[in-house]
């Protein structure tokens, strides 16, 4: 069943403006028009006034790729790399520098590519897409291929010219028309960049204070399949400029790895960068840079690997020379990392997702304060609760306050007031939406997502929340550390999968189990997916224990694959596992809530756990029917284990589905026999 599986059907893609791909694209090629997009059109206010004015832009034409010299243009040549990449007049490494740190996640990359096998040639109609997160959901921008030029060179991001790959400038364009124009990607913030290309949550930071073990905070990020970047201070001016070392001030890099290298009988630490301004842009030139005497010396047996001495626009430099020379490192991950505090993998985290929250500012003199309460269990070791903030991109409706902070908030004990508070906590519990360092410029516009990191004794709390705009649309998520006595909720379950709602003013509770992110990395070893062995090994040990017959077996781990792959290969990947995963957490809940004693659940209450499943709402079954289920999936004693109550509910939503999309009516579906073997034989 798995070619019937819709993959995003639990979170529906936005059409920005309203424009569908489909339908557009088709239109184009019954008419035999290339795609001219009317919402962003080639023309100055596509590049807005801020580039104007500075005179970077002059002569300009817009052109598509195969008006181009350099020969045919390709999306996609032999992959997709951060070499990909050369900055052009926009000053936008804070986004180029994200986007190099995403083409080492492929899982990541899939979601904002969409297809990569879109192409200038096989019906090709001038017309490209990608996705990007906006709070809390996934956006699909469509563009024309028409790029600003100069001298038959594209103004902004380059394709390299030994290749002509132009995903990266399509996706640049994609970019600037989300957030309003190409003038809007002139500086930025590093976080918003991370965000918007993965819906993660930004860890920052501040390498003057950073973990003593740097290299084993990089490799642990990496593992966990996480985005990492970094930014210079400012120099002499407001302008990103190339210094005698080699680094640019005022500029953004992305960290692509970290080791310990054999030097002069010691280890000496080194951590890789890569420049966004590309092949032949500028690199470091002080200790580990690129011919230097350390690689020289060097008797380290992984040198040949490690250094290779090219101007891509990537390079090695101490550890201390970086935290000398940078100010942030910016961590993204799908859960918190604090890697300031000696973050292990496996560390769980719940989450409360507020979405689509509006504010209004002051009205008659008084201000609306919005409250979301959240409460912690037990004694934190290190950061155990984490407050994010992203603010929904609404051009160009606040361009004209961007002095203005859009937010304002504070984490208080409930029921204590403010100037209470503000006495006896220390003044770092209350926040300002926006007083970080960021990759900036002097117009003092502030990004767009904020995150807080707290370390709260147990009690209640309450995030208060207001503005001085005239509304501001956001979307909260408090992140708590999971409680290690939660992890043992019954006798049945080695980890709690589910977040503990609030009662008052919570929207919606998602759940993000003990890093399923990071639990699928260390089980998926070297490879990016994992096969039904790998995966019975897994929930076996991560999530159950007990005796054997309560455990997952390999044919209902063959099954779970079946069910979920999207390309039938009988693995695995990090997105299906996630929506796996997902599944999991609903039935641990129901198996929790139906469960006549803790750990047994009797066949009589099958009805009940359909009834309790999420994503089975408005699947209802015939008392034939589930009399069959009952003598399919308990035992002898009417009995369903937790391993048996999942294959049976996933595999009712499968079959369900595979129902609505191949009946033409509703009422039935006619099938061949070899469409109905390859429905009912793998699964």
């Amino acid at each position: 069943m798995a070619y019937n599986q819709e993959p995003s059907a639990e979170t529906p893609i936005i059409k920005f403006r309203n424009q569908d791909f489909t339908t557009l694209w088709n239109h184009c090629l019954s008419t035999g028009q290339m795609f001219e997009d009317e919402t962003f059109p080639a023309a100055d206010s596509s590049i807005g006034q801020k580039l104007l004015k500075s005179k970077v832009v002059s002569s300009m034409l817009w052109k598509r790729p195969q008006e181009l010299p350099g020969g045919d243009p390709h999306f996609i040549r032999d992959g997709v790399s951060r070499f990909d990449i050369k900055q052009g007049k926009a000053g936008d490494c804070w986004f180029l520098a994200a986007l190099g740190a995403l083409t080492q996640n492929p899982q990541y990359m899939r979601k904002i590519l969409v297809d990569e096998r879109q192409s200038f040639s096989h019906q090709y109609a001038g017309i490209f897409r990608f996705r990007f997160w906006q709070c809390g959901q996934w956006v699909e921008v469509v563009i024309d291929d028409r790029l600003p030029v100069q001298e038959d060179q594209c103004l902004f991001v380059h394709p390299l010219h030994n290749n002509q790959e132009f995903w990266p400038c399509l996706l640049e364009k994609a970019y600037a028309k989300l957030l309003g124009s190409y003038s809007d990607l002139h500086y930025g913030f590093l976080e918003d960049g991370l965000v918007d290309l993965t819906g993660g949550v930004v860890t920052n930071i501040h390498l003057r204070s950073s973990p003593q073990d740097l290299v084993m905070a990089v490799k642990t990020a990496i593992k966990a399949g996480s985005l990492i970047t970094c930014n210079t201070p400012k120099g002499l001016t407001d302008t990103a400029e190339q210094m005698e070392n080699g680094l640019v001030s005022l500029h953004a890099y992305t960290v692509t790895g970290a080791e310990q290298v054999q030097y002069r009988r010691r280890w000496e630490e080194i951590i890789s960068l890569w420049n966004p301004w590309g092949w032949e842009g500028a690199e470091w030139r002080g200790r580990w840079s690129d011919g230097s005497q350390e690689w020289t010396e060097t008797h380290d047996p992984r040198k040949s690997w490690l250094h290779k001495e090219q101007t891509d626009g990537e390079f090695w430099m101490s550890c201390q020379d970086f935290q000398q020379n940078f100010l942030n490192m910016f961590v993204c991950s799908q859960i918190p990392i604090t890697l300031d505090y000696g973050n292990k993998l496996d560390e769980g985290w719940s989450q409360i997702m507020c979405k689509k929250q509006v504010i209004l500012g002051n009205r008659a003199g008084v201000p609306e304060v919005a409250e979301y309460n959240f409460s912690v269990q037990e004694e934190p070791e290190g950061p155990n609760v984490v407050v994010c903030f992203t603010v929904a991109v609404t051009p160009p409706n606040l361009k004209a306050e961007d002095e203005i902070p859009p937010l304002r908030f504070e984490v208080i004990s409930a029921g204590s007031q403010v100037p209470w508070f503000q006495q006896i906590f220390p003044p770092t519990f209350f926040f300002p939406f926006g007083n970080a360092v960021q990759v900036q410029d002097p117009d003092k516009k502030f990004h767009r997502n904020f995150t807080k990191t707290c370390q709260l004794a147990p009690g209640n709390y309450v995030v208060t929340v207001q503005t001085q705009r005239k509304s501001v649309e956001f979307l909260l998520r408090i992140f708590l550390k999971t409680p290690k006595n939660g992890r043992h909720v019954s006798s049945h379950f080695n980890h709690s999968l589910t977040g503990s709602p609030s009662e008052h003013g919570i929207s919606e509770v998602l759940q993000n189990m003990a890093s399923h992110e990071s639990i699928f990395y260390r089980f998926a070893q070297q490879r990016l997916d994992i096969d039904a062995t790998q995966l019975r090994s897994l929930l076996n040990q991560e999530l159950l224990r007990g005796a054997s017959e309560d455990t997952f077996s390999l044919d209902e781990c063959r099954s779970m694959v079946a069910l979920m792959e999207l390309k039938v290969n009988g693995r695995l990947d990090q997105e299906e596992f996630a929506r796996l995963w997902e599944r999991l957490v609903q039935c641990q809940h129901v198996f929790q809530k139906v469960q006549t004693s803790p750990g047994i659940l009797l066949s009589s209450d099958l009805g009940k756990a359909i009834d309790n499943t999420e994503f089975l709402r408005g699947i209802i079954l015939s008392r034939e029917v589930l009399h069959l289920v009952t003598l399919r999936y308990s035992d002898s004693f009417g009995r369903v284990s937790f391993p048996s109550l999942v294959c049976f509910l996933m595999r009712l939503e499968a079959v369900a589905k595979t129902f609505r999309k191949l009946s033409r009516d509703g009422k039935g579906l006619y099938l061949t026999e070899m469409e109905w073997m390859n429905l009912v034989m793998y699964s």
